[in-house]
């Protein structure tokens, strides 16, 4: 179930074997061998040592909103985002061979997990139980053989672990998905004429009055839409803050030419992570709108 490589042929996660980025890496990258890193900061180590060619790392859920680390950790590491990925997220109950959901006492999982399945929790009446990730609680509760324990995962660590699925798509929300991006330690930027296309950056604006309202103005004024806008403190000060931002549109067009050069005169540093092409999901968002 989990080829393993390294190199050219290999996209690392973080996690472990049947977590949701693993998931993500069978899904959009099948051809790939995998490679479980245990954090964010061996994944991105993995892909600038050239033991894998590919990161697949999350970025956001429509639920539970950013993944907080990466975009402390994106900046400095050197790598590159390459492609985005939309990855519904469809949560599983499972247990050791022959348990029942009468017989469940407790239900394992991430916090994240067990907050985006409260309905079940509270319709079945057990206890909740907190652990490091999804695809960990299912190794433990596999390892466990204990029928009184369920835990809530995907259908890959069902499949893993060898549990069976008592419930499937017991999240609370359909719309539960997470968006992942593909890293990469080589820039690898979409042409103007592939598609649509995200620009995704970073930036620190001049200590100047209204500066990041004047350095936003530019993307109004020449209709560039700028789809993601988050700030965060550096290196633990209140003082230093740097602002992480996804557009629609390629460098390259005009109007978005013309934003990036606004924003420029109004910061100090300003770093493109990556130029790549929009994942499908998008569009398929706005046609349901």
């Amino acid at each position: 179930m989990v080829k393993r490589s390294s190199g050219d042929n290999a996209i690392t996660f973080q996690g472990e074997p049947g977590a949701y980025s693993h998931l993500a890496c069978q899904e959009f990258f099948s051809a790939m061998a995998v490679l479980p890193s245990p954090t964010f900061d061996d994944a991105l180590a993995a892909i600038t040592e050239n033991r894998a060619r590919y990161g697949m790392i999350p970025i956001e859920n429509s639920i539970a909103g950013r993944v907080a680390d990466i975009h402390h950790l994106l900046p400095d590491s050197g790598l590159y985002i390459v492609g985005e990925r939309f990855l519904p997220i469809r949560h599983q109950l499972m247990a050791p061979k022959g348990a029942s959901l009468k017989g469940l006492k407790s239900i394992w999982s991430h916090t994240m997990a067990l907050g985006q399945c409260r309905d079940l929790i509270q319709e079945l009446g057990i206890v909740p139980h907190v652990t490091a990730d999804t695809a960990g609680a299912a190794r433990q509760v596999s390892e466990s053989q204990d029928r009184s324990i369920g835990v809530i995962a995907s259908q890959l660590s069902a499949d893993i672990y060898g549990l069976d699925i008592l419930k499937e798509n017991v999240e609370d929300a359909g719309h539960n998905t997470t968006r992942f991006l593909v890293l990469a330690a080589e820039p690898d930027d979409a042409d103007l004429d592939q598609g649509p296309t995200i620009t995704t950056f970073v930036f620190k604006v001049r200590n100047v009055p209204a500066a990041l309202y004047k350095a936003m103005g530019g993307f109004a004024t020449n209709g560039v839409n700028m789809t993601k806008l988050e700030s965060y403190q550096l290196e633990g000060s209140f003082l230093a803050t740097q602002f992480y931002a996804d557009i629609e549109g390629h460098p390259e067009q005009k109007n978005v030419r013309l934003a990036l050069e606004e924003l420029e005169f109004f910061t100090r540093e300003l770093n493109v992570l990556g130029v790549y092409l929009a994942d499908p999901y998008r569009q398929k968002m706005r046609d349901q709108v």
